[in-house]
């Protein structure tokens, strides 16, 4: 990865750019190893960061089912959009920009990494039929896979998995689409409107 003025800055104040140069140099690569690929296959959520033309970035959080994103081969993945809000603010961004950043969190034994990528987005996607609910498939092109300090990761353990997760019979419909701001505007073929 090629650092900018302001991170050199930031690395120089407090003495890093050595440190930041050898993680650059040993543990960045612009591919998926098998260890880095077991990792990503075996978390049942991620969080995915990506940027509008503006600039204006967004931040989400997306879960499914252990192994919900798929690692293809060393240089991509890809991953479901189930329904959401329908804002589509990561898919959109996904669609014009194509720059996207995913980071997996492993809370019970502390562990994470960052994957940064080209991401495109697709209804066509032969993969679609593969993932129960799906409604798009994202694909990333990997630029940088890179371990990240997991020392302030909180431990946690996991309460129960997401009943809304898609599993073969239609999940329950979410409070939220009852909601008086929002049962009138939801999709024409929303499953909340036939509840």
């Amino acid at each position: 990865m090629e650092y900018t003025t302001a991170q050199r800055d930031l690395q120089d104040r407090f003495d890093s750019r050595r440190i930041a140069d050898r993680i650059n140099d040993v543990l960045v690569h612009d591919f998926i190893d098998p260890g880095s690929a077991a990792f990503i296959e075996s978390r049942d959520m991620m969080f995915v960061s990506t940027v509008d033309a503006s600039g204006q970035p967004t931040c989400s959080y997306k879960g499914g089912d252990p192994g919900f994103v798929r690692v293809l081969d060393e240089q991509t993945l890809a991953y479901p959009s189930y329904d959401g809000n329908g804002m589509c603010l990561t898919l959109g961004n996904a669609a014009e920009t194509a720059r996207i950043g995913l980071l997996f969190i492993d809370f019970a034994e502390p562990d994470r990494l960052r994957v940064h990528g080209r991401a495109s987005v697709s209804a066509d996607d032969p993969l679609l039929d593969t993932w129960v609910g799906a409604k798009l498939v994202v694909r990333v092109a990997v630029t940088e896979v890179f371990p990240n300090c997991p020392r302030y990761v909180h431990r946690m353990q996991l309460v129960e998995r997401s009943k809304f997760v898609p599993r073969g019979d239609p999940p329950p419909v979410p409070d939220w689409k009852r909601a008086e701001w929002a049962c009138d505007a939801l999709p024409a073929n929303d499953p909340a409107r036939q509840t």
